[in-house]
């Protein structure tokens, strides 16, 4: 067995990780305000600069605001505003999920086919150097999780259209955090990964040889076929 280090998480974090739970099961709601830095201190039985870390992160990824005077309270997640600094992926619902797979379909099919008629030849090294890092990944699912991102946004930007580069890095980073959830329970699973790196090799061949119809079919493919494992992890969790 391959030994790996253990990484305990920090006070403020554990914290931040008890706080968004609360806010994803319902039991805090949008507008909601949240109890003093003193009183969390004490339910949580943490020091009040731990509470402080913690809900300066939550306020960097958007999901609580600090008024002054009034305090601190949660905000309204918009699952269709992508340019939020927000870790989308912990707060989305199930539906909201599907309708962001929806979106990557649209997008990234189409993508797909103008980097096969589009690409430049550094474009295909962005794209064989995310492949090379997917397979030194291993069992490091967060690391193959960045490596997979990589290689579909070298594909947005081997299109060399700037709005479906931006729309890309929009989606990319709400896909990151809904994917770290599902991270080595089905898709990052040992027979799953080098599915998944042949289905990448294949987007890449058809790209390549500029092969538009082919990285088309390839990457609807593939991204079907992750959709299924999201699926299933849905279904798992309940």
């Amino acid at each position: 067995m391959t030994s790996k280090r253990i990484q305990t998480k920090k006070i403020y974090e554990e914290v931040s990780d008890s706080l968004v739970a609360m806010i994803k099961s319902g039991e805090l709601k949008p507008g909601d305000r949240l109890d003093s830095v003193e009183q969390m201190a004490e339910t949580f039985d943490v020091s009040r600069s731990a509470v402080r870390e913690a809900l300066s992160g939550m306020r960097a990824m958007g999901l609580v605001v600090m008024r002054q005077g009034e305090g601190t309270f949660v905000t309204k997640f918009d699952a269709s505003n992508f340019t939020l600094p927000v870790n989308a992926g912990l707060l989305m619902k199930e539906e909201d999920i599907k309708e962001i797979y929806e979106v990557r379909k649209i997008l990234e099919v189409g993508a797909a086919k103008s980097a096969a008629l589009h690409h430049q030849e550094e474009d295909l090294i962005a794209l064989q150097t995310a492949i090379d890092e997917m397979k030194q990944a291993g069992n490091d699912g967060e690391v193959g999780e960045e490596a997979d991102m990589r290689f579909h946004m070298a594909i947005a930007k081997a299109t060399h259209n700037d709005i479906v580069i931006h729309l890309m890095g929009s989606v990319s980073e709400v896909m990151l955090s809904v994917l770290k959830e599902t991270r080595q329970v089905l898709i990052y699973s040992e027979q799953k990964r080098d599915s998944l790196i042949q289905e990448h090799l294949a987007i890449y061949e058809a790209i390549q040889n500029r092969e538009p119809q082919k990285a088309q079919a390839h990457m609807l493919l593939h991204l079907t076929n992750v959709e299924k494992s999201l699926e299933k992890y849905m279904k798992f969790r309940e």
